[in-house]
């Protein structure tokens, strides 16, 4: 457990954030260790080039499937720092609490899995299939480029299920909302604000479609489907005009829908066109707002006796430990993976503070046990 934590510490000394800072000095600590102790290992690059992982693969001596154990070392930002009451990049343990930027979201759990492949590779030749160790350098950045890389790799096996080292001691998450995004550009005559001529700017025309789209009937969880959580419909963004003096022709809203087995993504569409059109109708603009999808995964879920939810739950159940099976509301990797026909957990692991937040921290007391249900669990799926 030292060992883990002293890895997990020297991770989060270097600063990791996505789309902020250099991921070479926190990939290298990891190639580092994982070289040091014959860890086969490479990198994964996206189309462009650039690094976007780290993979660790462990071949078994019998044949079988392959199973992925997956966890990021690129962090969200850290927000007002002097809001923080120790340094982002601390790394420290007080009182039995690791404190930093990664280490809950999943700086220890990289580290956690890297000692797992360590323990497992000299029991190599008795175990089936093999093992995936992913490492993701573009998870916080919603490309999820690892994850990407990592399927689209012609040298890598194909895993038969993967398992997320988000972090929770009291649930195992077997499922999640999916999402529909897009981007609605609301048109309107531009015109000067001191006018004589009243003139319905985009701007009151999107206010207008904000409220259609906050009033939008959206059904609840179905109860009969086993998903509990209902679909979500949220404005997350609105950008138009400058100065004062013009009343603007264009505006931009962000809608994020959370779907559903019951509400997929088409239904998203077609609830976010009725209010488009309901829109035109009322406010009429010599354009018709515009439509741009962005973004859609699918939602998932494991039944609890599938893999690999099932050794996840069965190993935490011998630990001792009371865990429940969980379906998230945001989106995770899962999503990604569920999109690809991989089964996933997203999440068990120690319990936290701060996450994405002011003064990130993860709990030490429960690592043993974490690691033992890691452990159990990929055991039981190597070993058939």
């Amino acid at each position: 457990m030292a060992s883990i934590v002293a890895l997990a510490q020297e991770l989060i000394r270097r600063p990791s954030r996505a789309g902020i800072d250099d991921y070479g000095p926190v990939l290298g600590v990891l190639e580092g260790w994982l070289a040091s102790r014959g860890l086969p290992h490479r990198r994964l690059h996206d189309g462009q080039g650039a690094v976007v992982g780290l993979l660790v693969e462990i071949a078994g001596g019998r044949p079988g499937p392959w199973w992925t154990l997956d966890a990021c070392i690129d962090t969200a930002p850290y927000g007002d720092e002097a809001a923080w009451s120790f340094p982002p990049d601390s790394g420290d343990v007080v009182d039995g609490w690791l404190h930093g930027r990664g280490a809950a979201d999943s700086k220890l759990a990289a580290s956690l899995f890297c000692h797992l492949a360590a323990e497992l590779l000299p029991r190599a030749a008795g175990l089936s299939g093999g093992l995936a160790v992913l490492l993701d350098v573009d998870e916080h950045t919603g490309v999820f480029g690892g994850a990407r890389a990592y399927l689209a790799d012609p040298h890598a096996v194909r895993p038969a299920g993967v398992m997320i080292g988000y972090p929770g001691l009291e649930d195992v998450v077997v499922g999640g909302r999916g999402l529909w995004r897009a981007t609605l550009a609301v048109h309107a005559p531009s015109g000067h604000s001191g006018s004589s001529r009243t003139v319905v700017g985009a701007i009151s025309r999107a206010a207008h479609l904000v409220r259609l789209l906050d009033a939008a009937d959206l059904p609840g969880p179905d109860s009969t489907g086993g998903f509990p959580l209902g679909p979500k419909l949220s404005v997350t963004a609105l950008h138009g005009g400058h100065g004062f003096s013009v009343t603007p022709d264009r505006c931009e809203i962000n809608v994020d829908v959370r779907t559903t087995p019951c509400f997929d993504a088409h239904d998203a569409e077609t609830v976010i066109r009725k209010a488009v059109a309901e829109l035109d109708a009322d406010l009429p603009a010599p354009t018709p707002t515009d439509i741009t999808p962005i973004a859609s995964w699918p939602p998932f879920r494991l039944e609890e006796t599938e893999q690999p939810a099932a050794a996840l739950l069965a190993a935490a159940a011998r630990a001792g430990l009371a865990v429940r099976a969980k379906t998230a509301g945001p989106s995770n990797i899962g999503n990604l993976l569920a999109g690809e026909a991989v089964p996933a957990t997203a999440g068990f692991g120690v319990s936290y503070e701060g996450l994405h937040g002011t003064d990130e921290r993860a709990d030490l007391a429960a690592l043993p046990q974490v690691y033992a249900v890691y452990r159990e669990a990929v055991l039981d799926l190597l070993t058939g």
